[in-house]
Order: structure tokens, then C-alpha cells, then sequence
């Protein structure tokens, strides 16, 4: 039997609950080697009873016959009476704590102490409601170790859904249209971690709309200019605007959009291609960080049949002419036409050229008698 082990921690956030009564929980998203991720959620003397144990059960690591042994992470004791900043602020400790934890030695990262600590709890899946829960993200940069600069803490957002949902799988949620969903991560590759009520899961992006409008506030611009990517994996084009490409080409990515299928340029050529198969070129491949795992890309918002927004105006999307248009216009401005296209152009004249000289030359051959 496979042994099952924790491979990544991510800090999302914390609630404020006031049943029993007033306190404090962090919410962690839990990645496990079989691939699977679970959100639980654990408090601090809880976190700090754990860091304990775990120094009594590994002394010698824990330095206490000799400091320079020590690899098991500090973890400072907790304050006799918590409050919102001093949860806010312990975040980026707790962050670095377990990133050093799961990078210890299998006897420690892997033992049954630390992943009975991990494992989700029938309270995880079904946290107390008897009250509205106060919940707030945890910035990116500091979820990540980066202190320079740290934002306040930020509201959930409020998302509707347009369409029913069916999960495909045991990690998503079923959704009915007009249910109001809270984003807790939004994953580059399209695929959204929310909250539903009591339910929690991943969902695609393209099922839900901002309320405010129907555009998303948060959907970049297009970089004409391109950032050069390499697919992970082939994909064939299901619908005209997209593109097919074999696995270990590389691409320009000229827009990248929320709902995790991007645009990219291969040549001449532009189209909608799933995020979710791209890496960026001259980055190390970590499967450990932020992306979850799937074998299909979110469906797109094109492909939802009687999908119902409260909004008057859709959104407003961008053609393929108009990608190409544009970007062969930067292109050119630019002095940088690519390469094949060039090439296609020489390779065209010369065909031209060298067909007319023989011709040319047949003509003023003597007839043989």
C-alpha cells in the first residue's frame, strides 16, 4: 500500500468564530501525494500543542542534547489572549513553519504524528454556522514568506453563479444558478476554491460573475508584446478560436484571462489555449506549489448552455481577428515579424524567382532538330 504523506501547506487565511465563543482558526490548504487537497482548519494553541509533541518525539533534532543538531523550526508559544492583529501578523511565522516542516527528513515530515495533525476532520468539512463566520485571506506575498510589503486583510469576494454545475470529482462542489458563492483562491489555471454555504470546493471560474457588472475587475489587459511559455501537454482545438499544439512547443502569451484558457501566438497565428498546460520558460517546475492537479481544463464560458446573469450587457470579449490584427500591428511597429513569417516570404520569392528562370531558360534553348 502506498504510503500517504502531506507534499505542500498553503496558507489561505483565518476565520473569526464566535462559536463556542469568540476565536480564531487558520484555514490551510493541505496537498497530499495522492494528489488530493483538503482545507482544515486548526487553531493556534492547537498548532503550538502539535510543535511540541513533535520536539519531544524527535529530541535530538529538536536540539535538546545538542543545539547544533536542531532542524526541527521554532515556533514562539502562543499569548494568553489572541486577537485579530496577532493572528493577522503571526501568519507569514506559520507559513515559513511549515514550508521548513514538510522539508524535513521523511522520518519527521512523513511520520503518523505529522499527518494525523494534516488530516481533514469531519469539523473541517462541516464547520460550526451557528453564527456568520468573519473570514480573511491572506495576502499572496505573504502567504509566500515576502514581508516588504504586506497588505491589510482582505473580505471575501461574492461571486454568482450563472449556470447549474455538476462536480466531476470529489474535490468540487455542486452549484445551482443564482447561488452566491465567497472566492477563498483563485487559481490561475481557471479553477476556483469558494465557498457555499456549508460546502466547499473547486469550481470553474466561467460558472460564476462578479456582481457589481459583468466584466471582472481583475482580468489583465492584453501584452502584445508576449511571454514565452512552453505546453506541458498537447491539446486539440475544440472550437475555432482555440489552438492546437503539441506537447514541448513554444508559445507568446498575449492575454491572460481569469477564466484559465489564455491567448496565445505561434507565428502568425493566435487562439485560446488552457493555461492549465503551459510553463513558463527559464522557471523551475514546482509541483508542489499553487496549481492544482487535473487531467481537463476548466469548461469556457462559451460552452455553458442556458447560463442566466443578472447583468444586462455580457462581457465583452475580444475576437481572433482582433488579436491578430493587433499583434501583427505591435509586430510590425516593433520590427520584430516573426521569424517563419519571414522566412515563409523568402522562401515564397524564391520559389518564384527560380520557377520564372527556368522557364526563362527553356524558352531560349535551341529546338532540337
Amino acid at each position: 500500500m502506498e504510503e500517504i504523506y502531506v507534499r505542500h501547506v498553503e496558507f489561505l487565511g483565518f476565520e473569526k468564530r464566535f462559536f463556542p465563543s469568540q476565536h480564531y482558526v487558520y484555514m490551510l490548504m493541505v496537498k497530499w501525494n495522492n494528489l488530493s487537497e483538503k482545507l482544515i482548519y486548526r487553531g493556534y494553541p492547537e498548532i503550538y500543542t502539535f510543535h511540541k509533541s513533535l520536539m519531544e518525539m524527535f529530541p535530538i533534532e529538536a536540539g535538546d542534547i545538542d543545539k547544533k543538531d536542531r532542524i526541527i523550526p521554532a515556533l514562539p508559544a502562543p499569548k494568553w489572549l489572541d486577537s485579530q492583529k496577532s493572528t493577522e501578523t503571526r501568519q507569514s511565522t506559520l507559513a515559513e513553519y511549515c514550508h521548513s516542516l514538510i522539508s524535513l527528513p521523511p522520518k519527521i515530515s512523513r511520520c503518523q504524528l505529522v499527518c494525523n495533525f494534516f488530516k481533514v476532520r469531519p469539523e473541517d468539512e462541516n464547520p460550526p454556522a451557528q453564527q456568520p463566520n468573519e473570514t480573511i485571506v491572506m495576502s499572496t506575498d505573504k502567504a509566500r514568506g515576502n514581508t516588504s510589503e504586506i497588505s491589510g486583510p482582505i473580505i471575501l469576494e461574492s461571486y454568482r453563479v450563472i449556470s447549474d454545475y455538476s462536480k466531476t470529482s470529489k474535490y468540487e462542489i455542486n452549484l445551482l444558478t443564482g447561488d452566491l458563492v465567497e472566492i477563498v483562491e483563485k487559481s490561475p489555471n481557471g479553477w476556483w476554491f469558494c465557498q457555499c454555504d456549508t460546502k466547499r470546493g473547486w469550481v470553474p471560474a466561467s460558472y460564476l460573475e462578479p456582481l457589481d457588472g459583468p466584466e471582472e475587475p481583475e482580468d489583465a489587459d492584453p501584452n502584445y508584446a508576449g511571454e514565452l511559455y512552453i505546453t506541458t501537454q498537447a491539446y486539440k482545438a475544440a472550437q475555432d478560436d482555440e489552438l492546437t499544439l503539441e506537447t514541448g512547443e513554444t508559445i507568446e502569451v498575449i492575454h491572460k484571462l481569469l477564466d484559465g484558457w489564455w491567448v496565445v501566438r505561434k507565428g502568425e497565428e493566435t487562439g485560446h489555449f488552457p493555461s492549465m498546460f503551459l510553463h513558463k520558460t527559464g522557471e523551475k517546475k514546482e509541483m508542489d506549489e499553487n496549481v492544482i492537479r487535473r487531467q481537463i481544463p476548466p469548461p469556457r464560458r462559451s460552452t455553458i448552455r442556458n447560463a442566466q446573469s443578472i447583468h444586462g450587457k455580457g462581457r465583452k470579449g475580444i475576437s481572433q481577428n482582433t488579436y491578430r490584427r493587433n499583434s501583427r500591428r505591435f509586430l510590425l511597429q516593433k520590427g520584430d515579424w516573426p521569424n517563419q513569417c519571414s522566412q515563409n516570404v523568402v522562401m515564397k520569392i524564391h520559389i518564384i524567382v527560380t520557377s520564372q528562370f527556368h522557364y526563362t531558360k527553356m524558352l531560349l534553348q535551341p529546338a532540337i532538330a
